[in-house]
């Protein structure tokens, strides 16, 4: 199984727009340090599953019929606003078209349930549903944000991975599922660096560094990498390197790991 980190910013991206602090300026210097949308993808069995669609290039990264299954974490148009390019594309037989699982919303985003066209919704995950998708257990676990979102915990052979974006900390329930089933990678929702570097100013929504190191503490994954990443963070983690090592970091886009069937796991980086 190979899970791969198509980005890892927050919604302004890295560079921020017209900003010029310390890391805006090394991500306009160095191409390496920029930061798309959050989301990702997974392959397995030469099936690739793709989770949130927000790349500005993904109808070009993608070719037709190279996406075999998309998962939402939820609704917010920066994680789904590509689904309104890939809708009109085109199909021959309803089987040709993109199962998309997500959380159950209502309102969706603007008229995507109206008008799906390419893209064939199924019915909404409940919180700690699991299914099977080739050869992988995914599990649902319900996230705490401003629209209903899901994180999904993916199983390959024994291994597990988890991907929880868009999250204000872990509620007790989702704490205890982790703790009942340890993961070796977690990649979660940090926004907000600690309180003595952003001041008294209100949190919501996404994670501080405060609440990631609870949840390391408490759940004892083996690696963690930090995504959703604005450049309040990145500016904190660059004065601070000494807080990270290879079981604790800022994530990358492009960052790949691979889970081998004989417990071996690697990581390096994609183009």
């Amino acid at each position: 199984m190979k899970f791969t980190l198509l980005g890892t910013g927050n919604s302004a991206m890295l560079p921020v727009y017209g900003c010029e602090c310390t890391a805006c300026r090394r991500a306009m210097d160095e191409p390496k340090y920029r930061r798309n949308k959050t989301s990702a993808m997974v392959q397995n069995n030469g099936k690739t599953l793709i989770i949130d669609a927000n790349l500005p290039n993904l109808l070009e990264r993608f070719p037709p019929k190279s996406i075999d299954r998309i998962l939402l974490t939820h609704y917010h148009m920066d994680h789904v606003h590509s689904l309104f390019d890939l809708r009109f594309g085109f199909f021959r037989t309803q089987e040709e078209r993109i199962p998309v699982n997500g959380p159950h919303d209502s309102l969706g985003c603007d008229d995507l349930y109206k008008h799906p066209g390419l893209l064939a919704f199924q019915p909404p995950f409940k919180p700690f549903e699991t299914f099977e998708w080739e050869g992988i257990r995914i599990t649902t676990l319900p996230l705490n944000h401003s629209k209903p979102c899901l994180g999904y915990v993916f199983e390959w052979q024994g291994r597990r991975l988890a991907y929880l974006t868009d999250t204000f900390g872990l509620s007790e329930l989702a704490q205890n599922w982790l703790k009942m089933n340890p993961v070796e990678w977690m990649f979660i929702d940090c926004g907000y660096p600690p309180q003595a570097f952003r001041g008294d100013g209100a949190v919501r929504n996404h994670s501080t560094v405060e609440q990631i190191l609870a949840i390391k503490k408490e759940c004892q994954p083996v690696k963690v990498g930090l995504i959703h990443i604005g450049h309040e963070l990145e500016n904190w983690a660059l004065s601070q390197p000494d807080c990270f090592s290879e079981n604790l970091f800022l994530a990358q886009d492009g960052l790949c790991v691979t889970l081998q069937s004989d417990n071996q796991s690697g990581i390096c980086s994609v183009i």
